[in-house]
């Protein structure tokens, strides 16, 4: 297999254009012409020497590996702008206050702040896990600087949309039972205490399609809710980010389960221009979660947990 040197500035320029859902946008940020940005991409591709997009309708989707490329490519960026940082002595000093949701916090939190501390060993962090209705009123009272959090459809007055993401049905690893077997036996649901967002959309989704379900487990904590899972308790919904080993998502093919919609994740500032350490934690955070979603996706797309395919931006 031949040795590829993939082109740095070339995958600046698709991850922009992914970013701000425009290739032409991208051209504008990066003070390059349209065509230009079209040659970077068919030279990307060519480097590639794989399809990394196809049509879809007025608009491109990512192949399969362009999913790949993407995540690889936010990587690559990261630890290139991580190491000019580093070389260039532009240490960041101050306190960064941030709130996570439970989700996040044993996969994407370790990553984010192993990476922020290898390039800004002077910068204090200070983390706390809760559950939205708690990190919404402190990012908006000025007790944290950031917050990532599931959106029930109130905003702060600093956001911005990271992403949606698919709700998906879990269940224990290795677990191929037919949980629908029996109308006459409703469905065995695991969740967390309410007020709970996927909670409210596993029972909507359920009350729709008819089908009968029963509490079976209610936990105060994330951990809690994986545990009574993994034992086969019940089935419960979360996304596909930040899922223990111990469960899985469950396909929706074949097993009777309804479909469930996509939850939007919010990045909320308290304020509407972050200091520089504020502002290079979110920029790591929101490129974790893109990275953690794009790996899972590829996997979803073999399992048929979730769809694989998502619209890349007009050219």
């Amino acid at each position: 297999m031949r040795r590829i040197t993939f082109d740095l500035d070339v995958l600046r320029t698709f991850t922009t254009g992914i970013e701000l859902g425009s290739f032409a946008k991208a051209a504008d940020r990066l003070g390059r012409s349209t065509s230009a940005v079209s040659a970077q991409l068919k030279k990307l591709e060519q480097q590639a020497d794989t399809p990394i997009f196809v049509k879809a309708g007025r608009g491109l989707a990512l192949t399969e590996a362009g999913e790949t490329m993407l995540a690889y490519a936010r990587r690559l960026l990261d630890l290139n702008d991580e190491a000019a940082t580093a070389i260039h002595g532009r240490e960041l000093e101050g306190w960064v206050r941030l709130g996570l949701q439970e989700d996040f916090g044993e996969t994407i939190l370790p990553q984010v702040l192993g990476q922020f501390a290898r390039a800004h060993p002077k910068v204090r962090i200070e983390a706390r896990i809760a559950r939205n209705a708690d990190l919404i009123d402190r990012v908006t009272s000025g007790k944290i600087d950031l917050a990532l959090a599931w959106s029930d459809g109130a905003v702060t007055p600093h956001y911005e949309r990271v992403m949606d993401v698919p709700m998906c049905w879990v269940g224990a690893a290795g677990d191929q039972k037919e949980w629908l077997a029996s109308a006459d036996e409703p469905l065995p649901l695991a969740s967390l205490e309410a007020p709970c967002l996927l909670r409210n959309a596993a029972t909507n989704a359920l009350d729709r399609a008819s089908i009968p379900w029963r509490l079976s487990f209610i936990s105060p904590s994330l951990a809690g809710l994986w545990a009574a899972t993994a034992a086969g308790l019940g089935v419960t919904v979360r996304t596909p980010l930040g899922l223990p080993i111990s469960v899985q998502p469950l396909p929706i093919s074949g097993s009777g389960l309804p479909a469930l919609p996509s939850l939007g994740l919010l990045l909320h500032r308290s304020e509407a221009q972050s200091e520089p350490a504020t502002a290079r934690l979110a920029s790591i955070m929101v490129e974790a979660v893109h990275n953690a979603f794009a790996d899972h996706r590829t996997q979803g797309a073999k399992t048929g947990a979730f769809t694989a395919t998502s619209v890349a931006p007009r050219a």
